[in-house]
């Protein structure tokens, strides 16, 4: 029996734990913490993802190794690939731990991103902000997510006060990008090289940290092919294994690369119910060499995140198709603690559950963007 070894022990290794189990993979899990929610689901060892001892003994343990955020020291899993198979590579993961590079790398595949440019200095963020102009944003070049390490500059008066908050670590200034929407495509890639793509998602943040998730996305046909194309010309130039997210703004039908994910996404959760593989299972197959499966979907679906604390599951229950998701971790402002997906065969019937639910929780200013787009 194949023991899948996931560095990070958070609701995405939980997941993928619960999509390895009818596929009679075992699993462990390496974490910082001991209250990792993963645990609940597999044998969990705590440990600085730096203890080489630690790092040997769960080597010895398990086949194969991923991870489920990309902020695990990319030196760990480049000394743990010379002693077990590590999908996707290190020097994928490395790549996408510094938003500098990653921009790089759209550039030279042709895809187009946002302006931006290197900021080492205060002198360098005054000379940025006079390039690219206002309103911009500037960002630590490596450890953000879910808006984390960011600052927006409306004015010269602003530069000052994000040098600042974030200034001293190597940063990147991007224009800001006025986007008519915020995409995501989500491809697989087997490790004969074979790649699938799931449809792709539309969505909301809220503060940085994803809100919503509509899929397919409305009106998508053009730009859908555009999106898959760019994903399929990352995974295959980072010869990658795995699930890969790409983010993308569209701006009247232009996409721009924003930032990419080397692994199974918040925005793909749907697929749980709503594919005939889950971006989960998809992931497990392609790093244990197992053939991928179906990445079509049934009918239409909305992901709604829970953060901070969970609502009322049974108004989720209580729709036939509602699906409510418990990721077993104690309330907290800010973070990620469950999410729901809802499905319908029509846009209308998706409009029709999402009201009822939007209302039995109060959360109408949640998803009343989606509402707008069925």
């Amino acid at each position: 029996m194949t023991t899948v070894g996931i560095l990070g022990g958070g609701q995405l290794a939980r997941m993928l734990a619960l999509a390895g189990a009818p596929l009679g993979l075992r699993f462990r899990v390496l974490d910082v913490s001991a209250d990792a929610c993963a645990g609940q689901c597999a044998p969990l060892t705590v440990a600085d993802y730096h203890d080489r001892a630690a790092l040997e003994r769960f080597a010895d343990s398990v086949d194969v190794v991923t991870f489920d955020f990309e902020n695990v020291p990319a030196q760990s899993a480049h000394w743990l690939a010379e002693r077990c198979p590590v999908f996707p590579n290190p020097n994928a993961l490395a790549l996408t731990q510094d938003r500098l590079a990653e921009k790089q790398l759209f550039a030279s595949l042709g895809l187009a991103t946002p302006a931006f440019r290197t900021v080492d200095s205060h002198a360098d963020l005054i000379a940025a902000c006079a390039e690219i102009g206002f309103p911009c944003i500037l960002k630590t070049r490596r450890l953000g997510y879910d808006g984390k390490g960011q600052y927006r500059l409306r004015a010269t008066s602003d530069i000052a006060a994000a040098w600042s908050a974030i200034g001293g670590a190597p940063l990147i200034l991007e224009a800001f990008v006025c986007f008519d929407r915020e995409l995501s495509v989500i491809a697989v890639r087997a490790q004969n090289g074979e790649l699938r793509s799931y449809p792709l998602a539309q969505n909301w943040h809220q503060d940085g940290v994803l809100s919503a998730s509509l899929a397919p996305a409305p009106e998508q046909t053009e730009v859908a092919a555009l999106a898959v194309a760019a994903v399929h010309r990352l995974a295959e130039q980072l010869d990658y294994v795995g699930v890969l997210a790409l983010e993308l703004f569209d701006c009247q039908g232009q996409l721009l690369a924003n930032e990419m994910a080397p692994r199974v996404h918040n925005s793909g959760h749907w697929t749980i119910e709503a594919a005939d593989c889950s971006q989960f299972a998809n992931h497990l197959r392609a790093v244990t060499g197992l053939p991928l499966g179906s990445t079509a979907m049934h009918g239409v679906a909305a992901m709604l995140n829970w953060v901070g604390n969970l609502p009322d599951r049974g108004a989720v229950l209580s729709e036939p198709r509602g699906y409510f998701h418990d990721y077993g971790k104690a309330a907290r402002d800010g973070r990620k603690v469950g999410h729901a997906t809802i499905m319908a065969e029509q846009p209308a019937q998706l409009a029709d559950a999402l009201g009822r639910v939007a209302a039995r929780l109060h959360r109408q200013h949640q998803i009343a963007p989606l509402l707008a787009m069925l």
